[in-house]
């Protein structure tokens, strides 16, 4: 198969561009796992869709204000970072991998001035692909200057002006699960942005249990597949973290003979990377750098829900080994899925509707 094989045509005017007033009002594409028809509804009916006793499993990663900007000390040309994880503490500062935009070459030892003068970057050492590797040094703690001179990483397809400063605030609550608890990814894990507190107390209510998770979800999750074949393609590493009390709950619910659905394919990646490595879900952390693609053995997952994903990515190559059966099919299952959310004006990607596949 060919990352070709996952084209399809979208109108740009379906690329969500803000939430809608309440998260749990979007609209939500059944498509049954295992075969039938798709049915349209919203995201309030997975209580209806979900049984007694089945497990969502999702995902708590806290999207944290990445990016910031500034100049170089020397000539003062102007510099963006997107910190994309911490590598080490350091006496007096911290030292990060970030991508970094500029027009100029960066450069063993070159300064920058960033977040307002609230930070100087030392660049370590220039990596593949924009990166860098850079030291960290202010006089304030770096969560501090974050939250008050970074900016929230939107995907590149969320279009916002420098002035649209009234969005940005609104983007720092929107862009963000209600359960994002542990600070640590540029992206969200966006088919969780659905949730309210009021439809997670109604799918308790009616016996439906809630275990969670840790993907820090890196910048990675936008990048197309650039070769032709899936196979070459090489995953950013995303830390991940497994808790005893969410491994207990995922057994539980499979010795019962229930169901396992996770809220996000960062969910789906992190708990298939643990069972991969152990046949089952068990407590663990590390880094996953695990591709999901036809023909793979889910050994965690029974169903899921899932935002509308972009062509040629890793994400909707996941998805559709989801979908296959015995005889494959899963990615004509699915593209015919998106032709169809097309067709019914559904709004597409992070701050779009979603689509819940049991």
């Amino acid at each position: 198969m060919k990352t070709a094989d996952f084209d399809y045509d979208l109108p740009p005017e379906l690329i969500a561009q803000e939430p809608l007033p309440e998260r749990s009002e979007s609209r939500m594409l059944v498509l049954p796992r295992h075969g039938g028809d798709i049915t349209h509804r919203t995201v309030t009916d997975i209580v209806t869709c979900l049984h007694r006793g089945d497990l969502l499993v999702v995902n708590d990663t806290k999207v944290f204000p990445a990016r910031i900007t500034g100049h170089r000390l020397d000539t003062g040309g102007r510099a963006e970072l997107l910190l994309t994880h911490r590598v080490e503490n350091v006496g007096g500062g911290e030292i990060w991998e970030a991508l970094m935009r500029s027009g100029f070459r960066p450069r063993r030892g070159m300064g920058l001035s960033m977040a307002d003068g609230g930070l100087v970057a030392k660049i370590l050492e220039p990596l593949a692909d924009g990166r860098v590797r850079v030291r960290l040094e202010g006089r304030e703690p770096l969560e501090t200057v974050l939250d008050r001179h970074g900016k929230i990483p939107l995907p590149p397809y969320i279009k916002r002006g420098e002035g649209d400063t009234l969005r940005a605030v609104a983007d720092r609550e929107r862009y963000q699960t209600i359960y994002a608890t542990r600070r640590g990814a540029v992206a969200a894990p966006t088919a969780g942005l659905h949730f309210t507190d009021d439809l997670l107390d109604v799918l308790k209510r009616v016996g439906v249990g809630v275990a969670t998770v840790t993907l820090h979800v890196g910048p990675g999750t936008f990048r197309p597949v650039a070769s032709d074949d899936p196979a070459d393609h090489v995953m950013d590493a995303e830390w991940y973290e497994v808790s005893p009390e969410a491994a207990d709950l995922i057994a539980a619910t499979r010795s019962a003979g229930h169901r396992v659905v996770a809220v996000g394919t960062t969910t789906v990646r992190t708990l298939e990377t643990v069972a991969s490595e152990h046949e089952r879900v068990v407590p663990a952390s590390g880094w996953s750098r695990l591709f999901i693609r036809s023909p793979f053995e889910f050994k965690a997952i029974d169903g899921l829900l899932t935002n509308f994903h972009l062509p040629r990515s890793t994400l909707l190559m996941l998805v559709s080994a989801l979908c296959d059966d015995v005889e494959g099919g899963g990615r004509e299952r699915v593209l015919a899925a998106y032709r169809a959310a097309v067709a019914e004006q559904y709004r597409f990607y992070s701050y779009g509707d979603c689509m819940l596949i049991v």
